[in-house]
């Protein structure tokens, strides 16, 4: 009963949350264009939105056709013309039409909206992560094979899309979802003193839904202190590390900075704006800056030593939170095959050269001034390239738009720089290892089912090897899921391991 209960508020608080993309008129002002425009070119968007001024429009999607229709005639003459210098490259249609925005999510009602929708949808989820208490401690298969939500039926391919669509408007179209991002206004004023921009939107998201869902893995895995103290963690650096800290920071108009984003994951961290920021933030950028470096050249190599990947993939890691609460429906779903494990090692280590090559590239430009190497290998291009497919489409649309069809790890596992990075430590100098007891293992297979990143846990267990495999994060879960405690993550001297 309670978990229909809260079913039913989940669905109704997340129809609500569409619901508000519907509520705002639109109407084009100078005040509204002034405040969103560089000055070099707001006489030319003026002229040519002229038509649209003090009209009334009923939806965004009439506004914005109106308004990028316009930019785009007039880009599209001055390409012809070859007058490149006086093209319009900037996006302005987000800033103007959140700015052109009217009605009830621009008043105190905006809150009425708020709790209507992520209030009701909060409620539902916790009732029904909740529901899971009444149940004996302990992680059984629930029909999960079979279930058109978690093995890529119905519902879970609509969730793919859903995601799927939402990470391209956010990052491509995002001047359609301004309505989301006034309904989260008030939250970011009060945060940081400025008004939400869509990065803050997905911040409060990102935080909430790994909030909600980790009720439920601290619910679901209550049997197993280690996954109860690691989802805590994860719970705690999100809120703390990836939200609240940066947006304090930016309230002492400081440098914006997650302090456990570590590169090559953090692959802007070196861009020269990036660089330059921290320099003028004058002891505290330095600090940043020196933190930053010390994380990817240190740390990394020091704690993975003594602990495996998993202090930063399972313990810290907002990709990692995201996975292991949002995505832990979907772990069962990783491909095991050889192949995939083929493709996964020649991606994600392709993704780290690429990364690495890039940030030399941006240094040298950085500290030269010249952007071209060899007459053809322009560091500006080169991020741009980077930041658009493996940024964005990479490890937004498709490391989390996939979760219902491949797994909760796509990105961590073919993507993540940082991932590899780790896990080649892992593989060659750590004192981490999952280890094995084969005498006592029966195959009933749940070890492999439930690894999220692919590895048939099950073949390393029967033979009574440790699985040393670069790419486990040490989420502990095969261990959790065992019926006869075969699994243990243990550390020990390297010479020890069995491999």
């Amino acid at each position: 009963m309670l978990q229909r209960l809260g079913l039913v508020l989940f669905v109704i608080g997340f129809l609500s949350w569409l619901f508000t993309l519907t509520l705002s008129e639109y109407r084009l002002t100078n005040a509204s264009i002034d405040n969103a425009v560089k000055s070099e070119h707001r006489a030319i968007i003026h002229e040519r939105t002229a038509f649209m001024k003090d009209k009334l429009y009923a939806n965004n999607w009439l506004f914005i056709r109106d308004f990028r229709g316009a930019i785009d005639t007039y880009n599209a003459a001055m390409n012809a013309e070859k007058n490149w210098k006086a093209v319009i490259y900037d996006n302005y249609t987000f800033d103007v039409a959140k700015n052109a925005s009217l009605g009830i999510l621009t008043t105190g009602s905006v809150w009425l909206f708020f709790w209507l929708s992520f209030g009701v949808a909060i409620l539902g989820g916790l009732l029904y992560s909740l529901a899971g208490s009444n149940r004996l401690p302990g992680v059984r298969n629930d029909n999960k094979f079979r279930n058109p939500a978690t093995n890529r039926g119905w519902i879970g391919i609509a969730v793919g899309f859903f995601l799927i669509g939402f990470y391209i408007a956010l990052y491509f179209y995002p001047e359609y979802l301004t309505n989301w991002v006034l309904l989260v206004d008030p939250i970011s004023r009060a945060l940081n003193a400025g008004p939400a921009s869509r990065w803050f939107l997905y911040g409060f998201l990102y935080t909430l839904v790994i909030l909600v869902m980790g009720v439920r893995m601290l619910i679901n895995y209550r049997h197993s202190r280690y996954q109860q103290l690691r989802t805590v963690s994860v719970m705690f650096f999100q809120v703390a590390f990836a939200f609240l800290i940066p947006e304090i920071m930016q309230r002492l108009n400081q440098p914006y900075q997650d302090l456990k984003n570590i590169w090559p994951l953090d692959y802007t961290f070196f861009f020269d704006y990036k660089l330059n920021e921290k320099m003028q933030a004058g002891s505290l950028g330095i600090f940043m800056l020196v933190w930053g470096i010390a994380l990817a050249l240190v740390a990394v190599p020091v704690m993975t030593y003594f602990f495996g990947k998993r202090w930063y993939c399972s313990w810290v890691c907002g990709c990692g939170g995201l996975a292991e609460t949002l995505g832990d429906p979907y772990r069962q779903l990783s491909d095991k095959s050889l192949k995939a494990w083929k493709f996964e090692r020649v991606i994600v280590h392709g993704v780290l050269v690429f990364a690495v090559g890039m940030t030399v590239l941006v240094l040298y430009t950085y500290f030269t001034g010249q952007s071209t190497i060899l007459g053809f290998l322009d560091s500006y291009s080169i991020r741009s390239t980077y930041g658009l497919y493996v940024g964005s489409i990479f490890a937004g649309v498709v490391g989390t738009g996939f979760y219902p069809l491949m797994g909760n790890r796509v990105w961590c596992r073919f993507g993540c720089p940082l991932a590899a990075y780790l896990g080649i430590v892992q593989r060659f100098k750590s004192r981490f290892r999952v280890t094995t007891n084969g005498g006592q293992c029966i195959s009933c297979g749940n070890c492999s089912a439930y690894c999220e990143m692919g590895i048939d846990v099950r073949a390393y267990a029967q033979r009574g090897q440790d699985i040393v495999r670069s790419s486990c994060v040490g989420c502990g879960i095969c261990s959790a899921v065992c019926p006869r405690g075969v699994l243990n993550l243990e550390v020990g001297p390297i010479s020890s391991r069995k491999v």
